[in-house]
């Protein structure tokens, strides 16, 4: 972990297109930037995601062979694909009244809450579900680039795989999920990757900003 300032962080970090696969990051850097994940806002606390931490290299092969070869996913120690619920049931609203009620209390309010959350989730089309969990996932994603950078980890998003393909490697229909982006975890090889000594380009905030007063 570093005390640098956010904005030197966000500087800091890029899309890192050449990892140094001698370099593997260490388990708790992973964990803190997983906890953050864990952390991660979502709506109604429902958290309609799960992360999985691949390390091994056959399965990270397969992968990267349906990300188009993208060699982070292989040069780099680990690789996170979050994987969206593909829809949202009863039993998973359940799940998450449980959680409440366990940390919180039985409280009448919060079960009209989610019985008011599955009576509008539950007949919603599957594919409508699973936008907005994969929304959610995103949210996610946000949060863990930005706790990569402060444990100095170099990280990838990635939306450029075959879907279909991650998920028939690891068992997520089976599970009721779908891969939805990967975010491979490593750190740059600074003689290798091209990116590295260009300059970082944003909109100005002028451009992108819409003050409404």
């Amino acid at each position: 972990m570093t005390a640098k300032p956010l904005d030197d962080l966000l500087n800091w970090r890029y899309a890192t297109k050449k990892m140094d696969p001698s370099k593997t990051v260490p388990q708790e850097k992973v964990d803190a930037i997983i906890e953050a994940i864990r952390m991660s806002p979502t709506s109604s606390g429902t958290q309609p995601f799960e992360v999985f931490v691949v390390t091994n290299p056959d399965v990270r092969s397969k992968i990267a062979e349906a990300a188009g070869g993208q060699a982070q996913i292989t040069d780099g120690s680990h690789t996170l694909v979050f994987a969206a619920w593909d829809n949202y049931t009863a039993e998973r609203i359940d799940e998450v009244v449980g959680l409440n009620v366990a940390a919180r209390g039985d409280l009448p309010m919060l079960r009209a809450y989610y019985d008011n959350l599955k009576s509008s989730y539950v007949p919603r089309d599957a594919e409508v579900n699973y936008a907005h969990a994969a929304r959610q996932a995103y949210i996610a994603l946000g949060i863990a680039l930005v706790a990569a950078a402060e444990q100095e980890v170099d990280s990838t998003p990635m939306e450029g795989f075959s879907s279909e393909v991650v998920d028939t490697i690891l068992g997520l229909k089976e599970r009721g999920l779908r891969s939805v982006v990967l975010m491979p975890l490593g750190y740059r090889d600074e003689a290798g990757d091209w990116l590295l000594p260009m300059s970082k380009v944003r909109k100005s905030r002028d451009t992108i900003v819409i003050e409404v007063n």
